[in-house]
C-alpha cells in the first residue's frame, strides 16, 4: 500500500528523532499536532503490534483535536477505532489508545499498562509529577524503540518544568544528556515553518499579530519566557541578551553580590556612555564560606580592571551576635570592600523594569549570552500573591541572580544619598490588630504601606 503523507521540515526532525524524550514545539499553527499523528502512524506501521498512548489533559480536548485527526488521516482498511475505549486498531496488530489525565490521580489508571512510546499533546498542559509517573509505563520487552514524544504551546501549569527540561539546557535542535542520563532534544515549531497553514489561511498569521503583547509573542513567536504570572514580562531575550564583546576600560564597572551559604552571586555590570548598562559577566556557586567567596571574587576581577563599587544588601552589613562582626567586615578582611544598597524589594524591582523597556534607542539593560544563571532565574520570578507589586521568594534557588540585579538597579537609579524620607502616620486601631497580627516580614510590609507610626 502506498500512502502519501506530506510532512513540513521540522515534522520531518520530530519524525526523525530518535532521543528518548522529544519536544516539539513553540508557535501556534507550527503543526504539531499533525506531526504527532503522523509520526504516530508511522510508528504503528514500522513495528507490527506496537502499542502507543496519546494524550490530552481533557477528553474534550482530545476527542476535538488528535482522535478527528486521526480517523481523517489513517486510512480505513488498515486502521479502526473504538469509540467506547477510544482504542485505535491497526491490520498489523498495533494500536493507539487515545487517554487523557484530567486530575493527577488519572495517571493511576495506567498503573500496569506497558507502552513502547507515549505521546503527549501540549504538554504544558500536565504536571511535572504526572509526566514523571507516566515515563515508567514506557517499557516492554520486545526490542522496539521507547520513546516519550511531546508537543506543545508555551504556557500553561507546566510551563516552568517543561522550559527548565527542554528549553533551557541546550540549543534547539541540539542532543543533550540530563542529569537523569536520558537523551533529550527540543525542536521548536513556527507558524512560519508551516507553510501548508500559511497557504491554506493567510490571514491566520494577521490575527496571531492583532493579539495583545504577551499572547502574541508566546503563540506567534513561540517565546518561552512568558508565562501566567511572570513578574518581568518585559523580559525578552532577543532584546535583553547580547554577544559579549570586549569591555572599554572607560565604562564604569560595579559588582553586584547577594551572599548566603546556599548561593553566592556575584555580577560584574559595566554602563555605557548612553546609560545602558551591560552584564558582561557573573558567578554562582553553593556552599562558599565568605573567605572562599571573596577569594572567588577577587580572582575572577582581572587586575586592569577598575571596580567603582562592589553593592552588597543591607543583611550582609548586620553583626552577628555569635562573633559581633558583621559579613560586610568579613568581606573586607578579605579584600573585598561593600557598598550599602537600599533594600526596598517593590522599588528595586520596578527599577529592574525601567531598565528592560525600550523607551527609544534599545532597552537599558544587556546580559551578555555566557551569563546564564540570570538569563534562566529573571525571566521566572513570579508575582507575589500577598503583594502584587513584589516577586515570590519562591523558589527560593532562582532568587539570588535577580536580588544581586536588584541591588545595582536601585542603586543606580537612586543613589543612598537621596533615599526618601521616612513617612509617619497616625495608625487606627485596625492597623495595629494587623500589624501586631503579622510575622516580621508583612510587618516590614504594612509600614511601607501606612507608614511609620506616629
Amino acid at each position: 500500500m502506498n500512502i502519501d503523507l506530506t510532512v513540513t521540515k521540522k515534522q520531518k526532525l520530530f519524525l526523525d528523532a530518535t532521543e528518548s524524550e522529544v519536544l516539539f514545539g513553540g508557535a501556534a499553527g507550527g503543526g504539531k499536532s499533525y506531526g504527532q499523528m503522523v509520526d504516530a502512524f508511522v510508528f504503528a506501521l514500522k513495528y507490527p503490534g506496537s502499542k502507543q498512548l496519546i494524550l490530552r489533559r481533557t477528553f474534550a480536548e482530545l476527542d476535538k483535536s488528535l482522535i478527528r485527526t486521526g480517523l481523517a488521516l489513517y486510512p480505513r482498511d488498515i486502521f479502526s477505532f473504538n469509540s467506547s475505549s477510544h482504542t485505535g486498531k491497526f491490520k498489523n496488530g498495533s494500536c493507539i489508545d487515545f487517554g487523557y489525565c484530567a486530575t493527577e490521580n488519572d495517571v493511576y489508571q495506567y498503573q500496569s499498562a506497558e507502552y513502547d512510546c507515549i505521546r503527549f499533546d501540549e504538554l504544558t498542559h500536565f504536571t511535572e509529577a504526572q509526566y514523571v509517573y507516566l515515563i515508567s509505563r514506557v517499557r516492554g520487552a520486545n526490542s522496539y524503540p521507547k520513546q516519550i514524544k511531546s508537543s506543545t504551546n508555551p504556557g500553561g501549569v507546566g510551563h516552568g518544568w517543561v522550559k527548565a527540561r527542554f528549553v533551557d539546557p541546550s540549543p534547539p535542535k541540539t542532543r543533550f544528556i540530563g542529569d537523569d542520563g536520558m537523551e533529550r532534544i527540543f525542536i521548536p515549531s513556527l507558524l512560519d515553518d508551516n507553510s501548508f497553514l500559511m497557504k491554506g489561511d493567510p490571514r491566520y498569521k494577521e490575527r496571531l499579530l492583532a493579539l495583545p503583547d504577551r499572547e502574541r509573542r508566546a503563540l506567534l513567536y513561540g517565546d518561552w519566557n512568558i508565562f501566567d504570572g511572570q513578574y518581568f514580562t518585559e523580559f525578552n531575550v532577543n532584546e535583553h541578551v547580547c554577544a559579549p564583546f570586549e569591555i572599554p576600560r572607560s565604562w564604569r564597572k560595579y559588582r553586584a553580590i547577594d551572599y548566603g551559604l546556599d548561593r553566592l552571586v556575584c555580577l560584574w555590570i559595566a554602563v555605557a556612555p548612553d546609560g545602558k548598562a551591560y552584564v558582561y559577566r557573573e558567578y554562582c556557586e553553593s556552599n562558599l564560606p565568605i573567605g572562599d567567596s571573596a577569594k572567588a571574587i577577587t580572582e575572577r576581577t582581572p587586575a586592569c580592571e577598575e571596580i567603582y563599587a562592589t553593592l552588597a544588601p543591607p543583611d550582609l552589613f548586620s553583626r552577628s551576635q555569635e562573633t559581633g562582626k558583621t559579613k560586610a567586615a568579613i568581606f573586607a578582611e578579605h579584600g573585598v570592600t561593600f557598598t550599602k544598597t537600599s533594600n526596598d524589594r517593590e522599588t528595586g524591582w520596578l527599577a529592574i523594569k525601567e531598565l528592560l523597556i525600550d523607551r527609544g534607542g534599545g532597552t537599558g539593560l544587556k546580559i551578555f549570552s555566557f551569563c546564564t544563571e540570570l538569563i534562566k532565574c529573571l525571566p521566572a520570578l513570579t508575582v507575589d500573591k500577598l503583594r502584587p507589586s513584589d516577586c515570590s521568594t519562591e523558589p527560593h534557588e532562582i532568587t539570588h541572580a535577580p536580588d544581586a540585579l536588584r541591588g545595582f538597579a536601585i542603586f543606580y537609579a537612586r543613589p543612598r544619598e537621596e533615599e526618601k524620607a521616612v513617612v509617619r502616620t497616625r495608625w487606627s486601631r485596625d492597623m495595629w490588630e494587623d500589624y501586631y497580627a503579622a510575622d516580621e516580614k508583612d510587618k516590614k510590609y504594612l509600614k511601607l504601606k501606612y507608614g511609620e507610626p506616629l
